[in-house]
C-alpha cells in the first residue's frame, strides 16, 4: 500500500483548497508546532512537518521551547496560540519529556484548533463517530483502507496497540465503520492466535518485528503503524509481505498519510474560523 501517492493526492488536494481560502479572505492558513528540548527525532519530526506545510500552501509557525520548560509555561504558551486569530491549527511534538503533564498540555489547545486530534474533546468525538478532528495516524489508516477499496464491513480487525492516540482511536474508527475489533497489545496471551483471526491487522505496538509474518493470516491487510530504529516496522515485513494481500511498508506507508491528514485537517480549521465553507 503506497502511503506516499495516496498521501501527495491529499497534500494536492489541500493546496487547491488553500490557495482558494486565501484568495477569498486574504488570510493564510496556519499551523503553530510546539517543540518542547531538541529531542533529535522530534526536531526531524517537526522539520518534516513545516516542510509539508509549505508544499500544501500553509504557513508553519515554529515555537521551540527550552528543555526545561514547566508544564505551567507550555500550558500558558498553548493557551496564548489558542486565542490567536492567525493560527488555526496547533500541534505539540510529544513526547514533551518525563517532568510535563502531557494531558494538561493538550487540553491546554481550543478544541477548534486541536488538528493533531489530542484532546479529549477530539477523542469523545472520535468514539462517538461525531465531526470532530481525527488523531492524524488513525485518520491516515482510515483514509489510506478507503484508497485501497478495504471495506471493513464486517470483517475482523485486530489492533495490536493500546495508545490514546492510535491504537485506542482507530479501534473506534473501524467499529464505526461495522468491523469486529479485537483490542491486543504486548502482554496480551496468546497472542499470535488472535493476529492469525485477523482480516484487518494494525500493529501499533511499537516494538521492532513484534508480529511475526508467519502468524499473517492469507489474504489479511496489514497495516504497520511502527517506526522503530532503522526504518524497522511492527511487523516481520519480508514474510508478513508473502501472506498478506495488501501492507504497508515502513517507511513510506502510515507515515505520509499522517502528515497528510494533519495539513487537511489544518485547512478544514482554518475554513471554519473563518467562516468559509469548503468547495
Amino acid at each position: 500500500m503506497d502511503g506516499s501517492a495516496v498521501a501527495r493526492r491529499i497534500v494536492e488536494r489541500t493546496a487547491a483548497r488553500a490557495a482558494a481560502l486565501t484568495e477569498r479572505t486574504g488570510a493564510t492558513p496556519c499551523l503553530a508546532t510546539v517543540l518542547v528540548g531538541e529531542d533529535p527525532a522530534s526536531v526531524t519530526y517537526v522539520r518534516m512537518k513545516r516542510n509539508r506545510c509549505e508544499k500544501a500552501g500553509i504557513r508553519s509557525l515554529h515555537v521551540p521551547l527550552p528543555a526545561g520548560t514547566t508544564t505551567e509555561e507550555l500550558v500558558a504558551k498553548l493557551t496564548e496560540l489558542s486565542a490567536d486569530p492567525e493560527v488555526h491549527g496547533i500541534l505539540l511534538q510529544h513526547p514533551c519529556g518525563e517532568h510535563i503533564d502531557e494531558r494538561a498540555a493538550f487540553e491546554a489547545i481550543a478544541p477548534e484548533k486541536d488538528v493533531d486530534g489530542v484532546t479529549m474533546r477530539s477523542f469523545a468525538a472520535m468514539g462517538f463517530a461525531l465531526p470532530g478532528f481525527a488523531s492524524c495516524t488513525p485518520g491516515g489508516i482510515m483514509r489510506l483502507l478507503d484508497a485501497y477499496d478495504v471495506d471493513p464491513t464486517g470483517k475482523r480487525a485486530v489492533v495490536v496497540g493500546r495508545s490514546a492516540i492510535l491504537g485506542k482511536p482507530v479501534g473506534m474508527m473501524l467499529l464505526a465503520r461495522d468491523a469486529t475489533v479485537t483490542y491486543c497489545h504486548s502482554r496480551t496471551r496468546e497472542l499470535s492466535s488472535l493476529v492469525r483471526e485477523a482480516d484487518i491487522l494494525v500493529a501499533a505496538v511499537g516494538r521492532p518485528e513484534f508480529i511475526r509474518g508467519a502468524d499473517i493470516k492469507p489474504g489479511a491487510v496489514v497495516i504497520d503503524a511502527g517506526y522503530n530504529e532503522g526504518n524497522v516496522g511492527d511487523v516481520e515485513f519480508a514474510a508478513a509481505a508473502e501472506r498478506a494481500s495488501l501492507i504497508t511498508p515502513v517507511p513510506g506507508g502510515v507515515g505520509p498519510m499522517t502528515i497528510a491528514v494533519l495539513l487537511e485537517q489544518t485547512l478544514d480549521a482554518a475554513e471554519r474560523q473563518l467562516g468559509v465553507a469548503s468547495a
